[in-house]
């Protein structure tokens, strides 16, 4: 069947992998916090540092998506007490923009996504992420890359996360594909990006990353580099 659109996993993927936690957010609202509680900031902060992993933890089991407004509802419920908006509204903006200059995207995509758009391919992004979806897009924009592709999916608005049939459904949707044999999805994570993207129909290309778990699947192609994707898809197109 011809290709019609790639969609891309970020982390790993298009961009260099990063593990990103919020620590320095905990630890802002532990020390705001703790003369009130009258418990130490560092045991709160460590409190509010489990919730954040417990959330990843529950994801991994259940697959249902969480922002990061769910991190706060959960860490008030966990502490007691209203972890206040105000205070981490803005200690997410700072830590979040602390991190722009940190993640670089990998230089063969802009090359590779305009390839594929002078082919007549659509290209989109789905991201599993709690981050919210405009901290994507500055640093899309920023790199050059927010206008190469068609659509950007960030299961930071969805009430799902890959593997779910629904976050692969919502960016084939995206990219106005109907039939999932046409698309080409393309990820670091064997469970979430290439077995997930295998059960609704998609052809799955592995870019592989050591920091990710193992998973028992056989993706369709394996990609060391970005640009190694074309001929794949070229062949595909022509098969």
């Amino acid at each position: 069947m011809a290709v019609q659109a790639v969609i891309f996993d970020w982390g790993g993927t298009l961009s260099n992998w990063a593990l990103v936690e919020f620590h320095e957010i905990w630890r802002l609202a532990a020390h705001h916090l703790s003369p009130y509680l009258g418990e130490p900031p560092e045991e709160l902060e460590q409190r509010l540092a489990r919730v954040e992993l417990d959330a990843w933890a529950q994801m991994d089991h259940d697959h249902q998506a969480f922002t990061f407004r769910d991190l706060v509802n959960r860490a008030s419920v966990a502490l007691g007490a209203d972890v206040a908006d105000a205070i981490i509204d803005e200690a997410s903006d700072h830590y979040l923009g602390s991190w722009l200059p940190h993640i670089e995207h990998d230089p063969e995509a802009a090359p590779l996504l305009e390839a594929l758009r002078e082919r007549g391919i659509r290209t989109g992004l789905l991201s599993n992420t709690h981050w919210p979806a405009d901290f994507h897009e500055r640093m899309l924009e920023r790199d050059g890359l927010a206008h190469l592709l068609d659509a950007r999916v960030y299961t930071s608005d969805l009430a799902v996360t890959k593997p779910h049939p629904d976050a692969f459904r919502a960016a084939l949707d995206s990219v106005e594909v109907a039939d999932p044999s046409r698309a080409v999805f393309v990820g670091d994570r064997l469970f979430d990006d290439i077995f997930g993207a295998q059960r609704v129909g998609m052809r799955a290309v592995h870019r592989p990353n050591p920091d990710v778990p193992p998973y028992e699947v056989q993706p369709d192609a394996v990609i060391e580099r970005l640009s190694e994707l074309l001929p794949l898809v070229e062949g595909w197109r022509q098969g």
